[in-house]
């Protein structure tokens, strides 16, 4: 590592905000947007906020580690927005952005602009999104037609619209890179780097860079995309435990489905999330369940993407009450209000039990994990012990759940 990512990585974690609680109203934010703050009902900063917005709203460069549900989107939002109402421009061509989001997934591209519309409401800000999957001709047709404030996008096909001249980063301000070792998990970086190349240097724009881990390798895209960040960690263990209700059932593979079925109806009314890790099992479980008429959607890689939309705000909505879905589909999940996690097969990888669990309990809201471990896959539960730093209780379940009434 050189001597930058070695200072960074040096640096101490940033201090816990007190017990006293930030409000937004403490910040000198413009009146439209602490007005959209209020009405969005937010009035407390998260830690991520309490403890990047002071640096951020500065101009510094900023190095998150923070998982999703912590508020890094509000954090890294007001941020963009303060800036561009408190630096307007005069001129501003059509296909060229002030602000870039770069995310991993369609799924969380489409979650941050959804969040960056409400935070602008009333600015006169535009918001514009462009990922795959999605209708082409209109994406181009709107870059075409208007300057752009801010513009999330995944790498894929923001590089596609770079390559056809129709998006222009040479007056970019602000760069957002949310989820970076997920980025790096999927292959994007080369991807990312060519955006990067063909925006505004390093020290000329402010970057803000957010992850879940601070691996070697995300430390060195660090040092090349930043200029001396200020550095932030949220750890996720705390979030974990605090707000979500961990359960682990020892179950056979031929009791899972009734107990799934049982907990469903014992619960009817709630959001529920079911994970499962094969794209098989999610069409299967799905089927099974629509049979058993329970209204559930699912999510995996092979569900087209105007599908995953509609499936979403179904859920979202309330029209469907069971969400299943594979890791892949399912990080890409943020929507509040989502009573359980159940993990209908334990992951593989003990770091995507805190990704599941952590599409509840989310905004300081209490959830609750259910995980079935049978024969085939409660390998990993020392894993995820570990990971957590705690035990995991690990009980049968009631009787009552595992009738096949």
């Amino acid at each position: 590592m050189s001597d930058q990512t070695e200072q960074i990585a040096e640096q101490k974690p940033a201090e816990k905000a007190e017990q006293k609680q930030v409000r937004f109203t403490e910040f000198a934010l413009p009146g439209t947007l602490q007005s959209a703050i209020q009405q969005a009902g937010f009035e407390f900063c998260t830690p991520i906020q309490a403890e990047s917005l002071p640096h951020t709203l500065d101009g510094n460069d900023l190095l998150g580690k923070a998982q999703t549900g912590t508020g890094k989107t509000a954090a890294f939002l007001v941020t963009i927005i303060a800036g561009l109402l408190d630096n307007p421009i005069e001129e501003h061509y059509a296909g060229e952005t002030r602000s870039l989001i770069l995310a991993p997934t369609r799924e969380l591209a489409m979650q941050i602009a959804k969040d960056a519309e409400q935070l602008s409401r009333g600015s006169g800000l535009t918001v514009l999104t462009l990922v795959g999957g999605v209708d082409y001709e209109k994406q181009q047709s709107m870059l075409e037609q208007a300057s752009i404030d801010i513009l999330v996008a995944t790498p894929g096909r923001l590089q596609d619209f770079l390559g056809k001249r129709k998006v222009y980063l040479d007056q970019l301000e602000v760069l957002v890179i949310d989820e970076a070792d997920r980025m790096l998990d999927m292959g994007f970086i080369p991807q990312v780097r060519r955006i990067i190349q063909a925006s505004t240097k390093k020290g000329y724009r402010q970057t803000l860079l957010f992850s879940a881990t601070f691996s070697e390798d995300v430390m060195r895209l660090v040092e090349q995309w930043t200029n001396d960040p200020v550095r932030i960690e949220i750890e996720p263990d705390s979030i974990a435990s605090d707000n979500v209700d961990q359960r682990v059932y020892l179950v056979t593979k031929h009791d899972k489905f009734p107990l799934l079925c049982n907990l469903i109806k014992q619960n009817k009314g709630e959001r529920i999330i079911v994970f499962a890790n094969r794209r098989d099992t999610v069409r299967t479980l799905e089927a099974k369940l629509k049979k058993k008429g329970l209204s559930c959607g699912m999510l995996s890689g092979e569900v087209q993407q105007n599908k995953r939309v509609r499936v979403l705000e179904d859920f979202r909505s309330g029209k469907i009450q069971v969400l299943v879905a594979t890791d892949v589909a399912g990080r890409g999940i943020h929507i509040n209000d989502v009573s359980y996690v159940v993990n209908y097969t334990l992951p593989e990888d003990a770091k995507d039990y805190i990704h599941r669990i952590g599409r509840t309990g989310r905004a300081g809201s209490k959830g609750s994990s259910i995980s079935f471990a049978c024969e085939d896959d409660s390998f990993i539960l020392p894993e995820i012990e570990q990971l957590l730093g705690a035990p995991l209780e690990c009980e049968h379940p009631p009787a009552e759940l595992l009738s096949n009434g």
